[in-house]
């Protein structure tokens, strides 16, 4: 009789994640149907399938595909402050600042997945969830560029709406309203660039006294 080898009776090692390694591959995996499919094709069973996980697994780690949603909304809203805060290691003056990281904020919306999830807990009823924007906002606004500028924090805030709105509407209908206008699909994204840099030189131009 042939003799089977210990090796093969061995029960196969299985890949075990840690928590935090576990929810980052079902984020993943939300992310990767978002930017497929649409916000809409976010469903638990996608998700789990997409992670390789089943159901249970996703459910254990965020409670429901609103969880899933909220936490994927979390960590796109961190990535981009952590891109518009870089910013602040590479400039010195609040003007350049502001302009940079205005630039930053229209890249992010311009790849759409935030820009989408946005739009899409909003047109649902679930804008709620986006309560990480002010989180967002308050980190913004406590950065030393924000301080050197002297001015009110009403007045920055203000800016940052204002930025925020025109960035998720550029980012969402700005390349598809340009090519229906015959104009070139970046248009809407350069002008309202324009339109926020004039704020800015405007802003620059008052606290030197001019």
């Amino acid at each position: 009789m042939t003799k089977m080898s210990t090796s093969s009776l061995a029960p196969r090692a299985r890949l075990r994640r840690t928590s935090e390694g576990a929810q980052d591959n079902i984020l993943a995996a939300a992310e990767k149907i978002l930017v497929e499919s649409g916000p809409q094709n976010l469903k638990l069973v996608e998700v789990a399938r997409r992670a390789g996980v089943v159901n249970a697994t996703v459910l254990h780690h965020f409670g429901s595909i609103d969880g899933v949603q909220a936490a994927l909304m979390t960590r796109m809203i961190a990535d981009l402050v952590s891109r518009i805060l870089a910013v602040t290691d590479q400039v010195t003056d609040p003007a350049a600042f502001a302009t940079q990281s205005t630039e930053a904020l229209f890249d992010a919306f311009e790849a759409k997945p935030v820009a989408r999830l946005a739009a899409w807990l909003e047109l649902t009823g679930e804008s709620r969830r986006l309560t990480t924007v002010r989180e967002a906002v308050r980190s913004v606004l406590s950065t030393r560029m924000v301080e050197q500028t002297g001015m009110p924090v009403s007045v920055v805030e203000d800016f940052i709406l204002l930025c925020l709105s025109m960035a998720l509407g550029a980012g969402l209908f700005g390349g598809t309203l340009g090519s229906l206008l015959g104009r070139p699909e970046s248009r809407a994204r350069e002008m309202a660039l324009a339109i926020l840099q004039r704020r800015v030189d405007e802003a620059t131009l008052a606290l030197k006294g001019g």
